[in-house]
Formats: C-alpha cells, structure tokens, sequence
C-alpha cells in the first residue's frame, strides 16, 4: 500500500477546481487499495430527499435498487452505528455494536445480501460538524485490512473530499446551517424513546415508567409527529442516525 498515495490525494483535492476532478482522483486511489465501492454521503436528516444525500459513489449493479425495495436503510447496521460512533469503523464492528438489537435479524439479513452483491468488508468514516454528524464515506468490496496509519490518513481524506466537493457545488454554508435538528423533545419522551430503542413494547415502557399504555402511546405519537416518522421503527431509524439516542 502507497500512504504517500494519500498524502498527495489530500493535496490534489484541495487543488481541483472541478467536483468530477475530485472524484477522478478519489477513486484512482481507491482503486489503488483494491476498494471496488464507495458512498461519499450527507448524514440523512428528516423531510430530505434521499437523492440529494448521495455527493458520489460507485456500487455493485442492483444493489442500490435492493437497498431501496427491502427497505434497508431502517435496519441497516452501518448507518445505525454512525450516529454514535466518533471514529471510523469496520462493517463488521458494527453488527458486533449491535449484537443485541431487537433487529438483529433484519440486520444480518441485509449484511448477508450485500455480501452477495460484493460487499464483503469495508469501513467507514463519519464526517461531523458543530452540530453533529454532518455526512460520511464508506469504502468496501473484497478484505482489505488497513493500518492504523491508513485509517488515520483515510479519515483525513473523507473529510477533505466531503467539504471540497459541497464547495464546488456551494452547498457547504447551507448543511452547516441546517445540521442541526429542529426537534426538541421533552424528558419524558426521551426517556420513551431510550426505551423504544432497547426493543420495549408499549407495555413494558409502562410498566417501566410507572403509567398507562394510552400515555405511553400518547407520547409515541408525539415523537413520530415531530420527527416526521412513518412508524416505531422508523422513529428508532430517525434517532439513530441523527444522533438523537446515544
């Protein structure tokens, strides 16, 4: 492996003045480290549009199609884990994180599948700002075990490409503005979403909490207005990734 392969790429990208120039030289180096797929994203945040989220990426064929119809992004461990960790990780770090997620399953269904689309290992990279979690770049297809240099420079390079590439599209000062989340919840209704996230049901939360089903479920309604959710699990999904659930 070329680590000065990296230390230039953190150069040149400063240097490009073209968003595809960046993405050339990304994916030479990529490529250099036998990485065959990347994501170079924005964090998801509530009332998005999943299409803007994507600054550039390579995947294998039909794997973003089943990503989408399976509904992945709700289990999907890697995303899950993002929102709470500080430090780039392995895939597989993840499902080990989450071992005792009520959808374990789910889980190691979606890992299974996209072993068979060619995505075997990777890493990832979180990106934050100020506010938070801002966006991330993963990196995978066959093993690829990296150094603690590689990792170190790896990180420094997602940053780079990450700002450079909303520069270029000068969309930079509008994610720092809008990173953070407009929702505030209470107390109580973080306390009912610690819950929910531990797999606890309506009545369990109760019993719990020392109240009634209807007000537990008052408050879940509560929550899923404010965070513009569809159902529980996606509640769950929404707190994760934006770092609402520690």
């Amino acid at each position: 492996m070329n680590i000065h392969s990296l230390i230039q790429l953190l150069v040149v990208i400063e240097e490009c003045k073209l968003a595809k120039n960046v993405v050339t030289e990304l994916e030479l180096v990529l490529r250099s480290y036998k990485f065959d797929f990347y994501g170079l994203l924005k964090q998801p945040r509530p009332n998005t549009d999943p299409m803007n989220l994507v600054l550039a990426g390579r995947w294998p064929d039909k794997w973003p199609l089943t990503y989408v119809t399976k509904k992945y992004i709700l289990v999907d461990p890697t995303i899950r884990y993002l929102g709470r960790a500080q430090r780039p990780f392995r895939w597989r770090d993840a499902m080990a994180a989450l071992k005792g997620d009520p959808l374990r399953r789910r889980m190691e269904q979606m890992m299974a599948d996209a072993r068979a689309h060619g995505l075997i290992d990777g890493y990832i990279f979180p990106v934050h700002g100020r506010s938070g979690l801002l966006g991330s770049m993963t990196i995978g297809g066959n093993v690829v075990d990296l150094s603690p240099v590689e990792i170190a420079l790896f990180d420094a390079v997602a940053k780079k490409a990450f700002w450079r590439l909303l520069e270029l599209r000068d969309e930079a000062r509008s994610l720092e503005e809008a990173a953070t989340i407009d929702v505030k919840l209470t107390r109580r209704e973080m306390e009912v979403l610690n819950h929910l996230a531990e797999g606890m049901t309506s009545m369990e939360i109760s019993r719990m909490l020392k109240i009634s089903n209807h007000t537990v479920d008052w408050y879940m309604n509560s929550i899923q207005d404010k965070l513009n959710a569809k159902n529980r699990q996606h509640i769950v999904a929404i707190a994760f990734r934006n770092g609402l659930i520690p």
